[in-house]
């Protein structure tokens, strides 16, 4: 559901149509940036109005991009991604596991699927590999950007990536747990016929300290069909656990481990 008040979006349509940039009604408005651009987009989409395309954003223009890859990269970011956003540096990165050939080609894959124009580029750090792509428009694609880390904030998608998410579900789940989650092999004790037998599981975790992340995960999976838990560390929410045997065969058939 749409958190802007009608009254703010036209405001934001009359400036954008006396020629202020996106940024300036942002700024302006309190309102991010990704959403000033889809109300301009939709704007002129409405009334039918030409325009040249400046750049490859999606968003600022009426360039169209695989929402299947949005869905996943959308997880991605949501998990190990953030944005660099000043003066000279602008880019998206994703934080991936340096020992998951696999993710790290899946993550640069999306975000040339998503925006082609951007250079792309991978960064070895101790551990994981950064995959980045170089534009200052990722701010508009992912409208979560802000200040600070992403669990001490608010983290709602806005009306055009959750239709997104509803189209591509199990894209987003994807993206999610090859970010923040994995595949496991669970295990626990049980008596049979009076002997104690270690008995093993496999399941699939998501962890995350952000409840809205959480929510949006577990909201997705539960439209899926997915059975889920929540467990605590140090008695807080943290972990998505995904153990039933059903729903891990979902979680197989549409997921699958990171590799």
């Amino acid at each position: 559901m749409n958190t802007h008040d009608v009254s703010v979006r036209e405001t934001a349509l009359a400036l954008l149509r006396s020629g202020m940039p996106n940024a300036e009604v942002a700024r302006r408005l309190c309102v991010p940036a990704g959403t000033v651009g889809w109300w301009r987009h939709e704007d002129r989409r409405r009334r039918g109005e030409p325009f040249a395309r400046p750049m490859d954003c999606p968003i600022c223009t009426t360039v169209p991009f695989d929402h299947c890859a949005y869905a996943y990269l959308l997880g991605l970011y949501l998990g190990d991604g953030h944005i660099v956003s000043k003066y000279k540096q602008h880019h998206l990165s994703i934080s991936c596991n340096a020992s998951q050939p696999g993710l790290i080609d899946a993550a640069e894959g999306a975000m040339r699927q998503v925006m082609p124009g951007p250079s792309t580029g991978r960064r070895l750090r101790k551990g994981c590999v950064e995959v980045k792509s170089y534009t200052r428009h990722w701010t508009c694609m992912f409208p979560q950007h802000g200040p600070g880390k992403k669990h001490e904030r608010s983290i709602v998608l806005e009306d055009w990536q959750q239709a997104i998410v509803d189209a591509h579900p199990w894209e987003f789940v994807r993206g999610l747990i090859h970010s923040d989650g994995c595949r496991t092999t669970n295990w626990t004790n049980r008596v049979v016929g009076g002997e104690r037998k270690r008995y093993e599981y496999p399941r699939y975790m998501f962890a995350n300290k952000s409840d809205d992340i959480r929510k949006l995960l577990t909201d997705t999976l539960t439209r899926l069909g997915v059975q889920w838990t929540i467990l605590a560390r140090d008695g807080a929410p943290f972990n998505v656990s995904i153990a039933r045997k059903e729903s891990v065969a979902l979680m197989d058939l549409h997921v699958g481990p990171k590799h």
